[in-house]
């Protein structure tokens, strides 16, 4: 079948609609397992005090807070996202915070070159950039919202064999769902996971002292079933997957996604694979 870009994008800002309250919810787990990556990712862009930095797909925000407390109130993070109601939990959560330079506005990520041009210092994006369908065109439009010198830093999954964590659900589901697999290019959770892809992308929009670093990022919950919960409430991009599977059928699929990740418990509780990239260039 064709990818159909725009009905792709029309089920991801619903599907993160949908998503937008176990995600916030899900903020202290996110934060725990993300959070060294993201001190990464800003350390990479450059993001200290006074920097004006640009989140792109910044969903519920908790990356754009510690950007926040870096800037301070002389510097500024404006947070971007297609979903509505999960720009309304990052601007609560920076309103909760006191955090007065936190601003949120809904634009898709492949326009952000036709709404800002040389205005910040910094951009980032976590876990947002494998999923846009015309990822050249946000790539550029990044760039050109940079100022001279401005840095762009990205987390994304480095490949499927080194995130059991989501990999194993999603081939059981594309498998039992009668998916096929994204064609290069095409978006996807590991659409960057080889540090060449990477490079590359960023080197064809326009990016310089381009820099890939690999960091493990092991997913800690008590159990698997506590991983299928926060899977299942959370990641929307499953959900899109499970669209035209019948609600028996879905049940029997998560159950068995349970039985597989049960691989990775320990006496410790689950230790879920993940490896991820901190992607970074300068304008």
């Amino acid at each position: 079948m064709t990818f159909d870009a725009v009905a792709y994008k029309t089920t991801t800002r619903q599907q993160w609609e949908d998503a937008a309250e176990a995600w916030h919810r899900w903020g202290p787990t996110l934060e725990q397992w993300l959070g060294a990556a993201t001190a990464a990712m800003l350390d990479a862009a450059g993001v200290g005090r006074g920097s004006r930095v640009l989140d792109v797909a910044g969903g519920a925000g908790g990356q754009s807070m510690t950007a926040a407390r870096r800037t301070g109130p002389e510097g500024g993070v404006v947070v971007t996202d297609i979903s509505p109601t999960i720009l309304s939990y990052a601007q609560r959560a920076a309103d909760e915070s006191g955090l007065r330079q936190v601003t949120t506005y809904e634009v898709d990520g492949e326009e952000i070159g036709s709404r800002w041009s040389g205005e910040f210092d910094a951009a980032i994006s976590r876990l947002g950039l494998i999923y846009f369908p015309d990822r050249a065109r946000a790539l550029r439009g990044i760039r050109s919202s940079l100022r001279e010198g401005g840095r762009f830093a990205a987390i994304v999954y480095s490949t499927a064999d080194r995130n059991a964590f989501f990999s194993v659900p999603v081939a059981l589901i594309r498998s039992r769902a009668g998916l096929a697999a994204p064609l290069p290019g095409q978006p996807g959770p590991f659409s960057l996971g080889e540090p060449a892809s990477a490079r590359d992308a960023l080197r064809d929009a326009g990016f310089r002292d381009v820099r890939v670093e690999t960091m493990d990022a092991p997913l800690l919950l008590p159990s698997a079933a506590d991983c299928v919960r926060f899977e299942r409430e959370s990641f929307g991009a499953l959900h899109q997957m499970l669209s035209g599977v019948e609600q028996d059928e879905r049940e029997r699929i998560w159950a068995d996604i349970e039985s597989a990740l049960q691989q990775y418990e320990t006496g410790a509780g689950f230790v879920g694979p993940c490896e991820l990239h901190v992607i970074s260039g300068s304008r």
